[in-house]
């Protein structure tokens, strides 16, 4: 055994991953488990699951314990307002930080971001995640941490991109960003293995990296669209998307969320995200710190998300 894990966000669709390929890779797992979550994602692994929230601070003690690593993968991605997401995106990591910073000797620490915090204006959700980076940072030097953005990441169980590539799939394809607009993707099993290599490496270094899968600049919609269409063997209708529309559909859903009472995903906010033109980013310093390479390209792993083929079991990729 390796040592221990504390991980957070572990029913999720990216936490599931990350904490499969860890048991695999020879760790134990202690992960939190809030109600009214399922732990089905991993039905048979070996993880050890702590019952409590991330108010309850008995349970976050039992959660961080004596663990050798610390990795926060939680995070809202749902709202409306900075409240929405305060909870799990700010409040969460200065209470595991604190905590982890308080152990003696303290945990490594591993928050799982979001390329969106590079630009905080756009949205609640992305001055967030930036939020809940600077609490990171507020710890100093007692505690050793590092911090990862991820772009749009997909994959199997994915609930986010995949009605919008199934939508392709049968041959309709909106188009909500601008023609010059470029964005980064990363398949979710390199980012599961981007905190194995991280692991691996023993860094120190307190620092935020930015993934992707290493396409050079990224990709435009287009290029999706295209990559979908080889796979279904015959083209795809475009459907550009004006930015009026886009923005009355974001209010309408905003509205009916706070009338109806869920926590809607297509927001003002969302649709700045979607028409930002720059999303792109690059490997090579984290390639340098932790000798990590993506080896999913973005049709193989499209073929994954869509079910077109099997994904290999998580750790059998070369």
């Amino acid at each position: 055994m390796r040592g221990v894990i504390a991980l957070t966000g572990a029913t999720g669709f990216i936490g599931s991953v990350i904490a499969r390929k860890l048991v695999q890779e020879g760790w134990c797992v202690r992960a939190l488990i809030r109600p009214p979550s399922s732990s089905a994602r991993l039905a048979g692994t070996t993880v050890q699951w702590v019952q409590g929230t991330f108010e309850d601070l008995d349970s976050l003690e039992r959660l961080v314990g004596d663990a050798d690593v610390v990795v926060h993968c939680a995070g809202a991605v749902r709202g409306i307002t900075e409240a929405d997401f305060f909870q799990a995106n700010v409040e969460a990591v200065a209470r595991l930080a604190h905590l982890a910073s308080s152990r003696n000797p303290a945990p490594r620490f591993l928050l799982i971001s979001s390329l969106a915090a590079r630009e905080p204006n756009l949205s609640p959700y992305a001055a967030s995640k930036r939020m809940g980076e600077i609490a990171l940072t507020k710890v100093g030097d007692r505690l050793t941490w590092t911090v990862l953005r991820p772009p749009a990441v997909y994959g199997p169980g994915d609930r986010e991109m995949l009605p919008l590539l199934r939508l392709m799939l049968r041959g309709i394809a909106p188009v909500v960003g601008g023609s010059d607009a470029r964005f980064s993707m990363l398949y979710v099993d390199d980012l599961a293995d981007a905190v194995v290599k991280w692991l691996a490496s023993d860094s120190r270094e307190n620092r935020v990296f930015e993934l992707d899968d290493g396409h050079p600049g990224g990709y435009s919609w287009c290029e999706i669209v295209e990559t979908v269409e080889r796979l279904r063997g015959k083209g795809v209708v475009r459907v550009r998307v004006p930015g009026p529309v886009l923005n009355l559909a974001a209010r309408l859903n905003t509205l009916a969320a706070s009338i109806i009472g869920y926590r809607p995903m297509l927001t003002l906010g969302k649709v700045r995200e979607l028409r930002h033109p720059d999303w792109v980013c690059d490997n090579s310093i984290y390639y340098r710190v932790a000798n990590w390479a993506p080896t999913v390209r973005l049709e193989e792993g499209l073929r994954y998300t869509l079910g077109l083929s099997a994904s290999p079991a998580i750790g059998t990729r070369a």
